[in-house]
């Protein structure tokens, strides 16, 4: 299998387990191989930053780049022009890099899918032993498997309906929120407001924002709602989840 072929490779190459490519036995005897980038410190110090709600974690996701360069932004000198890097969470205030496409704050779910899905491999890896902070500096330790189900559910905020019965997705457009005949009919956005969870960009992009319903399916089959930040008054109760968002399986 994959873990016997992982382990031959190893055998005798130290510079393959010490090195940038990490290949390691699994602990508690689980028989895995984990071949990664970084190791468990280096895990430890990125998820430090990404999972702090004053840098990469907002409300709706991670953001594509972090809040601190709101107050901070990264600032360089060339051929004596000056160019700054902000923090931009919904669309870009320049006309370079694609005009309103903008990966300079949003949430984009391609991103935040493939994060979901290492944090899940790492778990498989590390075990329910492995914890970190959530969000950071909370004094809340969580394992792996449990932070990437926070991250969808924040994630699927995005699409659900508040107290008030509205939906962040739509922010302010009153004709998505209140109207009988499109309030119930979600647009799948390029991008998501960085703050806010408002939809921003094309409104049909169903081939990478369509993975929400993944994260639906994996929530509804595998988890129960998990507990979120008590100050958030969009989180719904467990079963109202349920009827926001149906998954009809496919006739045959």
């Amino acid at each position: 299998g994959g873990a016997e072929a992982a382990g031959s490779v190893v055998e005798g190459r130290e510079s393959i387990s010490t090195g940038p490519v990490q290949v390691r036995k699994a602990e508690q005897e689980l028989g895995r191989r984990l071949l990664a980038i970084v190791d468990k410190n280096k895990l430890v110090r990125i998820l430090e930053k990404m999972l702090d709600e004053n840098n990469f974690l907002s409300p709706y996701g991670i953001r594509s780049l972090s809040k601190i360069y709101a107050r901070q932004p990264y600032v360089f000198n060339l051929n004596g022009q000056q160019f700054t890097l902000d923090y931009e969470p919904a669309e870009s205030t320049t006309g370079l890099f694609g005009g309103n496409s903008n990966w300079r704050g949003p949430v984009w779910f391609p991103s935040n899918y493939l994060l979901i899905e290492s944090l899940q491999k790492f778990h498989y890896y590390f075990g329910d032993d492995f914890t970190v902070e959530f969000p950071t500096g909370s004094g809340e330790k969580k394992h792996l498997w449990d932070i990437s189900i926070e991250l969808s559910h924040r994630l699927l905020q995005i699409f659900l309906k508040k107290t008030d019965d509205s939906r962040p997705v739509y922010g302010d457009a009153e004709k998505f929120q209140q109207d009988p005949y499109w309030k119930d009919y979600l647009l799948f956005f390029e991008y998501f407001h960085g703050d806010k969870g408002v939809g921003l960009g094309a409104s049909h992009q169903t081939g990478w924002t369509g993975l929400v319903v993944k994260l639906i399916q994996q929530r509804l089959e595998y988890c129960p709602l998990p507990s979120t930040n008590e100050s958030r008054e969009e989180a719904p109760p467990e079963n109202e989840m349920d009827s926001q968002i149906t998954i009809r399986p496919t006739e045959r």
